[in-house]
C-alpha cells in the first residue's frame, strides 16, 4: 500500500489555485469590502466593482481562451466567486451570472455563435444573462409560456421572464423558449437575445430582502425578431441544455453560498475575540466555543462537497447532476445557518447595520431558492440516487 508523501496531492489546490485565491482576496479587500454597505443600502449596481473585476480579469475567467477569455477551469470558477462573496455576495453574481449566462452557448453552441458572442463577455465588454424563469413557471420550468416561432432568416420570441439576475445591465441573455407547443420539454428550445434586439425591453426593479446590488428584473419580448443563427444548438434541445448548464452552475451557487458563510464567520471570531463580558473574551465561553466550532465544520464540509463537485465538472465525470446539487443545497443551508448564528455571536449589535453579519444573513437566504429551490434539488438528488 502507497504511503502518503508530500506529493500526496488529491486535495490540495494547485500553486496557480492559490494564487488565484491570494489575488482575487486582495482586490476584494481593497476596492470591493469596503463599497459593500453602500451598495446594499443604495441597491445600484456597482459598475466600479465590475471595472475593477474586468480590469484584474476575473469577471469571467470561464471563457475559453480561444474566445479570448483566461480558460480557467470549474474550481479557479469557483474560487474566484467564493473570494467575492466573502466580502459581496452582490458583486460576486458578476463572475457568477455571467458564467450562468454564457454556459448554454459554450455547452451547445454553434462555433459561429462562440465566435459572436464570448469574445465581447471575455474582454468585459459585455455581460451575459440567464433566462429560464417565469412568474407561473419557476421550480416547473418546462411549463413556460414563452414562445419562438421562425420566419424566415429570423426567430420571432413573445413572452416574459422573470427573476432574471443582472437584467438590463447585461447585454447578452440565453433565453429559453417554446417552439413546438405540446411536447413538453422536448419542444424548448434556447436563443441568444441582445439588448439591442427589437422588441426586447427590460421591466422595473424587484424590491429584494438581499443581493440588492445585482438588479433583478422581468424581460420582456413583443415580436422581439433576432437572426435565426442565435438559436443555441438544435431546436428542441434547449430543456436539456439548461438542465446541463445548472449541473455547472449551481457549484458557482455553492462557492456564493460557501464565501458568504466564511465572510460572516470571519468577522464573527474577530468580534467575539475582542468583545469582552463578565471579566473575559466572548470567545472564552464554552457554549460559544461550540457554535465556532460547528460553524468551522459546516463551512469545511461545504467547502470540500463544493471543491470536490467542481473537479468533477472539470474532468467532465458522470454523477455531476447529484454531485452539483448536494453541494448548492449543503453550501446554501450552512450560510443560512451560519450567518444566522454570526448575528447571535455579535448579541444586539448583530441585528444593527453596522457590522456586515446582517446583511450577509439577508443575502444568504437567496443561495437556498436560486437556480433550483433546495426542495426541487433534493427531488433532483433523490432521483439520481433510485434510478
Amino acid at each position: 500500500m502507497a504511503s502518503a508523501t508530500s506529493d500526496f496531492d488529491q486535495y490540495r489546490l494547485t500553486e496557480e489555485q492559490q494564487l488565484l485565491r491570494k489575488s482575487v482576496r486582495e482586490l476584494a479587500e481593497d476596492r470591493i469590502a469596503p463599497r459593500a454597505a453602500e451598495i446594499d443600502e443604495t441597491g445600484e449596481f456597482p459598475y466600479d466593482v465590475r471595472d475593477a473585476l474586468v480590469r484584474a480579469g476575473f469577471h469571467a475567467v470561464h471563457v475559453p481562451e480561444e474566445y479570448g477569455g483566461m480558460g480557467a477551469d470549474a474550481l479557479s470558477a469557483c474560487i474566484v466567486v467564493e473570494e467575492v462573496a466573502r466580502v459581496c455576495a452582490s458583486s460576486s453574481l458578476i463572475p457568477a451570472v455571467n458564467k450562468l449566462g454564457s454556459q448554454p452557448v459554450i455547452l451547445s453552441g454553434s462555433e459561429e455563435l462562440k465566435a459572436q458572442v464570448l469574445p465581447p463577455l471575455a474582454s468585459g465588454e459585455a455581460m451575459f444573462s440567464y433566462a429560464l424563469s417565469e412568474r407561473e413557471a419557476g421550480s416547473d420550468a418546462a411549463s413556460m409560456r414563452t414562445r419562438a416561432v421562425r420566419d424566415g432568416e429570423h426567430w420571432v420570441l413573445n413572452g416574459t421572464k422573470a427573476w432574471i439576475s443582472n437584467a438590463g445591465v447585461s447585454s447578452w441573455y440565453t433565453v429559453m423558449a417554446v417552439t413546438e407547443p405540446g411536447k413538453g420539454p422536448k419542444g424548448i428550445s434556447a436563443f441568444v437575445v441582445h439588448q439591442d434586439d427589437p422588441g426586447f425591453s427590460v421591466g422595473p426593479k424587484e424590491r429584494k430582502l438581499g443581493i440588492k446590488g445585482s438588479p433583478t428584473c422581468e424581460i420582456h419580448f413583443e415580436d422581439c425578431t433576432i437572426p435565426a443563427d442565435r438559436i443555441v444548438g438544435e431546436p428542441g434541445t434547449g430543456f436539456k441544455t439548461a438542465l446541463r448548464t445548472l449541473d455547472h452552475t449551481r457549484l458557482a451557487i455553492g462557492a456564493q453560498a460557501l464565501g458568504i458563510a466564511q465572510g460572516a464567520f470571519d468577522q464573527a471570531v474577530g468580534y467575539i475575540k475582542e468583545r469582552r463580558q463578565f471579566g473575559q473574551a466572548i470567545a472564552d465561553f464554552q457554549g460559544v466555543q461550540f457554535m465556532v466550532a460547528d460553524m468551522g465544520m459546516r463551512i469545511e464540509a461545504a467547502r470540500q462537497l463544493v471543491y470536490a463537485a467542481a473537479a468533477r465538472a472539470e474532468r467532465e465525470e458522470p454523477g455531476l447532476t447529484f454531485s452539483s446539487s448536494a453541494a448548492k443545497v449543503f453550501a446554501s443551508d450552512t450560510a443560512m445557518s451560519v450567518t444566522v448564528d454570526a448575528v447571535q455571536l455579535f448579541g444586539g449589535a448583530g441585528f444593527t447595520k453596522d457590522f456586515p453579519v446582517e446583511r450577509m444573513m439577508r443575502d444568504a437566504k437567496i443561495t437556498q431558492i436560486y437556480e433550483g429551490t433546495n426542495q426541487i434539488n433534493r427531488m433532483v438528488m433523490a432521483r439520481q440516487l433510485l434510478k
